[in-house]
């Protein structure tokens, strides 16, 4: 605003002709158009699976702290919705998903550009309200337990029917296979995101529902819940790949922030949150 004033006071001060005025202006938006890039930096977008929350926020800050004047924005959702967002015209730089599937999408339409990289690994888990009834896998059949799971059409709701699946074919645990028959009778929700079942939960407004691991410290500082422990056997390992997308307008940046993101550094952070390293 000072600059604007500024100019004002020059050119009420010159007796210039009305084309010369013009060239002024023109000058100076350019210098100011400058002056902005120089001085604020670059930002770039980075869309992210909703599990990636705390752990991305840690990123950015450590990226930005390394980059002075430069800005990472992040938007995270169930990788499902950013990737449709990003399909229907999304304008993004990094693309971080909890699965293969959402980011083979983007490949196949030619919105993310290879190489596309793993850079953590999760599991899935059951908890449950401490208000609730449920406090073994036996008890997620019973009636009237409200059983919450995440969309079948984010990673996140996949991983979670496989999981039950997995515990079915246990046949150490007994639970035969109208087990998950008989949970899907429990089932009262089916929420847009993983965060969106771990909230739930812990506001008690449902007894049990399945989370990323690193999903169980968000829950908990939410409410009270608990931790129902299930066999390796019913493990579903999550991959999440990486990548910079094609209409990216900081493709150097952009680079950067997925080397990060893999770096020693990167590695620590996602560690420090719960995630493997694969």
């Amino acid at each position: 605003m000072g600059s604007l004033l500024n100019l004002d006071l020059v050119i009420g001060r010159m007796n210039l002709p009305l084309l010369s005025l013009f060239a002024l202006i023109a000058a100076f938006g350019a210098f100011i158009a400058c002056g902005g890039k120089n001085d604020a930096g670059t930002t770039i977008k980075v869309m992210a699976a909703s599990s990636l929350t705390e752990a991305f926020q840690e990123l950015a800050e450590e990226f930005e702290a390394g980059h002075p004047g430069d800005i990472v924005r992040l938007e995270f959702g169930g990788s499902q919705r950013l990737r449709s967002q990003l399909a229907f015209g999304a304008e993004a730089d990094v693309f971080a998903s909890a699965d293969h599937r959402q980011m083979d999408l983007l490949l196949a339409a030619g919105l993310a550009a290879t190489p596309v990289k793993i850079f953590a690994e999760n599991t899935m888990t059951v908890i449950a309200s401490a208000q609730s009834e449920v406090r073994r896998l036996e008890d997620l059949v019973k009636p009237d337990v409200r059983l919450v799971l995440a969309q079948t059409v984010v990673p996140a709701g996949v991983y979670s029917h496989q999981m039950l699946k997995n515990l079915t074919q246990d046949q150490t645990l007994g639970l035969g296979e109208l087990y998950e028959k008989s949970i899907h009778r429990n089932l009262v929700s089916e929420e847009s995101n993983v965060r969106g079942v771990g909230q739930k939960v812990a506001l008690a407004e449902a007894d049990a529902g399945v989370v990323y691991r690193t999903d169980v410290p968000v829950a908990r500082s939410i409410g009270d819940i608990l931790v129902i422990e299930t066999p390796s056997s019913s493990d579903v390992i999550a991959e999440y790949p990486i990548a910079t997308l094609t209409n990216t307008e900081a493709p150097e940046l952009a680079h950067e922030f997925v080397a990060f993101v893999l770096s020693d550094a990167g590695r620590s952070v996602l560690s420090d949150h719960g995630f493997a390293l694969p």
